[in-house]
């Protein structure tokens, strides 16, 4: 609940306001430990006070050994991916690439998916760029081309881009 309310307020912040509740966000993300608490306030808080500023945050949280550091460097991206954004979302995905984490995995493909919906091109030439698609794990892959056409879908599931 005290994330929804954190989400509501940000939402409606100002400036300096935003920057409190993203500091208050950021002091207490050891209790941001659950992909549901991740996906429901990141892209919402952090998101929207990065949308003007540095995001070297997300790029050490992708490296983190915290498994919900590295779930919200992604997750995060979904706030720049809905204004056509992706270029953190891209490296960032590079950098969780071979993540060996399920929810890591989902994670980004799901942001792949994401980026897809709103520019396929830019998804496909992330995919194929030096055979990202052999080298990333198969459930991030899966969740990446769940909506290409079928007959595309199998190409990348048997190696055959």
């Amino acid at each position: 609940m005290a994330l929804c309310l954190l989400v509501y307020k940000s939402e409606k912040a100002g400036t300096i306001e935003l920057e409190k509740l993203t500091q208050f966000y950021l002091n207490h993300i050891s209790y941001v430990n659950n992909w549901d608490l991740v996906d429901t306030s990141c892209r919402f808080i952090i998101g929207r006070y990065l949308e003007q500023r540095d995001r070297s945050l997300l790029y050490d949280f992708a490296i983190s050994d915290n498994l919900w550091e590295r779930r919200i460097s992604i997750i995060t991206c979904l706030h720049f991916i809905k204004q056509r954004d992706f270029d953190d979302a891209l490296r960032i995905s590079d950098i969780l690439l071979t993540d060996t984490q399920d929810l890591i995995q989902k994670a980004v493909g799901w942001m792949l998916r994401e980026i897809g919906k709103i520019d396929f091109d830019a998804e496909y030439a992330f995919l194929v760029e030096d055979d990202r698609y052999q080298k990333m794990p198969r459930t991030m892959l899966r969740y990446a081309i769940e909506q290409f056409e079928p007959e595309l879908r199998q190409k990348f599931l048997s190696g055959t881009v």
